[in-house]
């Protein structure tokens, strides 16, 4: 099918995104979050569950900035949750198999390649009341697995907080009792701050891209990019036109990480300074949700908005920026995982709104 006879995709949705896995892929759609994983013979790891986000089941969690707040908590689990799956599929990965379904994929892009689909078919009726497309029961969180999934997710948190928000303002207020311009200016304390936790997670990240399995990640998330890029530009959502697309999405969720480290600088200039340390970082702690929430709505603001405006493409830069750590060239059959996911959601949402 050639791109002038291919018919028009639907617009792209705000809630459609991804999040890259361990050899896979998660796609979100307003009612489905679908998960492909590369199994270590090559073939494809299904699993598709029916799902509405919290702000539209309840009405609160939809105003403006509490809907940021409420999506960043919940894509957390969710994405902990398809991180879990991914890890259990790949795990009887010996290591030496990516190269070869690699090679093996090269030039066999057709169609996509056959799948293990571990989710069971049902009426969109009954999805809608109770939808366990997942599979059977044994495919079900345990408590043990849900405790552990609690745990991840709050230690996780802590680190990032620890990490992020601890250590870069305990430097910065050593930094404000050795030179006295930096404690008698506000805005100057904030400034630093604030750049020393952007740097702290510059080196984070580029760091951990060093690390081989990291990398793959990263690679997947740029094909996570490249798919919804393809999906966007109206193209059909084969793997040649996905190779030609850009790995830079300025809706990333990278994007938003620094998007709430520069935010923070000016929301926190009106935040009382305690002298009291520990007072200080919990009140910053605090304003973590209200920072949080603004950087989403800005975020969703500048997706409507022409990538052609130059002001535009300024705001989004240093998101764009830093996607060149987070993002990486994805081979062809990583293009294939995310193409997939992609693929299986919209046709779900097709079939939902058919039955709606």
């Amino acid at each position: 099918m050639s791109k002038n006879s291919a018919k028009k995709q639907e617009s792209i949705d705000f809630a459609v995104g991804g999040q890259a896995l361990i050899e896979g892929v998660m796609m979100r759609s307003p009612n489905y979050v679908v998960v492909s994983v590369r199994r270590p013979d090559g073939t494809i790891e299904l699993k598709k569950d029916y799902y509405q986000n919290l702000s539209r089941r309840i009405k609160i969690l939809s105003l403006p900035i509490v809907r940021g707040v409420s999506n960043f908590f919940e894509m957390m689990v969710i994405g902990t949750k398809a991180l879990n799956f991914s890890a259990k599929i790949s795990l009887a990965d010996d290591g030496q198999e990516h190269a070869k379904i690699a090679k093996e994929a090269s030039g066999k892009h057709d169609s996509l390649p056959v799948i293990h689909q571990t989710n069971q078919k049902k009426s969109e009726k009954a999805a809608t009341k109770k939808e366990t497309t997942s599979g059977s029961k044994s495919e079900k969180f345990s408590n043990f697995e849900n405790i552990s999934l609690g745990v991840s997710i709050i230690f996780a948190l802590a680190m990032s907080i620890f990490m992020f928000k601890f250590l870069p303002l305990w430097f910065t207020d050593f930094l404000s009792h050795q030179f006295k311009v930096i404690n008698q200016n506000y805005l100057l304390y904030n400034f630093i701050d604030g750049l020393t936790k952007t740097t702290f997670f510059i080196v984070y990240i580029w760091t951990l891209s060093k690390l081989p399995d990291i990398h793959r990640v990263f690679q997947y998330h740029g094909a996570e990019h490249k798919s919804i890029m393809t999906y966007e530009q109206g193209l059909p959502l084969t793997v040649e036109n996905a190779r030609t697309q850009t790995r830079f999405h300025p809706r990333c969720g990278t994007s938003f990480i620094i998007v709430v480290f520069l935010l923070s600088i000016f929301i926190y200039t009106f935040v009382p300074r305690s002298p009291d340390f520990f007072m200080n970082f919990g009140l910053r702690v605090l304003f973590l949700p209200l920072i949080a929430g603004v950087s989403y709505e800005f975020l969703k603001w500048t997706a409507k908005q022409s990538m052609d405006n130059k002001f535009i493409n300024f705001l989004t830069k240093p998101g764009l920026l830093m996607q060149r750590i987070t993002t990486q060239e994805p081979d062809d059959a990583m293009l294939e995982v995310a193409l997939n996911s992609l693929t299986i959601a919209l046709d779900a949402e097709k079939q939902h709104h058919q039955v709606a």
